[in-house]
């Protein structure tokens, strides 16, 4: 079933935030250890999610959605490549912040759970510059917490309300969806 047309065409006028899941990661898990600057201490994109990154800039390059670049992307080996892959080598920014997202996977605790979704709320309410899109490559969420499960190369749509006033979510979509004709 294709992406709604309604919320692609939005997306070509800009306004939004798209946070996308990093493509398929091998099997595994991550070193307890992990080094953000040696991809051996982490799980990375198999085959099929290199191919993924790659449809999905495609994708959104054939649809004429525009990016701002550079794309942020959290430090893992897994996130920076599929937006590399996808958005080119050059045009990517990592930022730390997004390994907390990772770790909401893991046992937190109430508290810093709740300081975790607060300060994701401050990066989601602020809208990338007139005419352009912001694209954060990152991670999952454990179900029913923040933007929930996103699947491999899945995309929340956001639409930024401004500092303090947080967001809407406008849409979901996965690579399936944004292929389809």
């Amino acid at each position: 079933m294709p992406a709604d047309p309604s919320l692609l065409k939005s997306l070509q006028q800009g306004g939004y935030i798209l946070y996308v899941r990093h493509g398929d990661a091998t099997v595994g898990a991550d070193s307890p250890s992990i080094n953000f600057n040696d991809c051996s201490t982490q799980r990375n994109l198999s085959e099929a999610g290199r191919s993924q990154a790659v449809s999905y800039g495609n994708a959104l390059r054939q649809l004429h959605i525009p990016v701002q670049v550079p794309v942020v992307a959290s430090p893992f080996c897994r996130t920076k490549e599929t937006a590399e892959l996808a958005f080119g080598a050059g045009n990517v920014r990592t930022d730390p912040f997004w390994v907390r997202i990772y770790q909401l996977g893991g046992s937190v605790p109430p508290a810093q759970q709740e300081a975790v979704l607060q300060a994701l709320s401050a990066q989601l309410e602020i809208p990338p510059p007139p005419g352009t899109n912001k694209v954060i490559m990152a991670h999952s969420f454990p179900p029913g917490v923040g933007l929930g499960e996103i699947k491999s190369v899945g995309t929340v749509v956001i639409k930024p309300k401004g500092q303090g006033n947080g967001y809407d979510i406008a849409g979901r979509f996965d690579l399936d969806e944004l292929n389809s004709p």
